[in-house]
């Protein structure tokens, strides 16, 4: 009987920029955390980006999507070949330094 080797799921994030801080939500001081669920691609590539967990301010979920739509990522892995697969990015949006 062959072995199976279960995937990994040890996806990265590698050295992207973080989303930007909308003007307005730093005047009226919007902060929170926003959790995305990431289906990356074999290649690293973001294919769905889909809101878990919202911020509660529709301003910071979507400047969190929209940098994430353009990160790279290190794919999961099952053995040596690298396979697609779901994972969960935290985004934290803080005024404190």
């Amino acid at each position: 009987m062959p072995i199976v080797e279960p995937p990994r799921f040890d996806a990265d994030y590698l050295d992207n920029p973080n989303p930007v801080y909308p003007k307005l939500s730093k005047r009226l001081n919007e902060a929170g955390k926003v959790i995305l669920s990431v289906y990356v691609e074999a290649d690293g590539s973001p294919s769905r980006v889909e809101l878990q967990t919202s911020s509660r301010f529709e301003r910071l979920d979507q400047a969190a999507i929209d940098a994430v739509k353009r990160w790279r990522f290190v794919a999961a892995r099952r053995g040596n070949v690298s396979i697609a697969a779901w994972v969960i990015v935290p985004i934290h949006f803080s005024l404190k330094p």
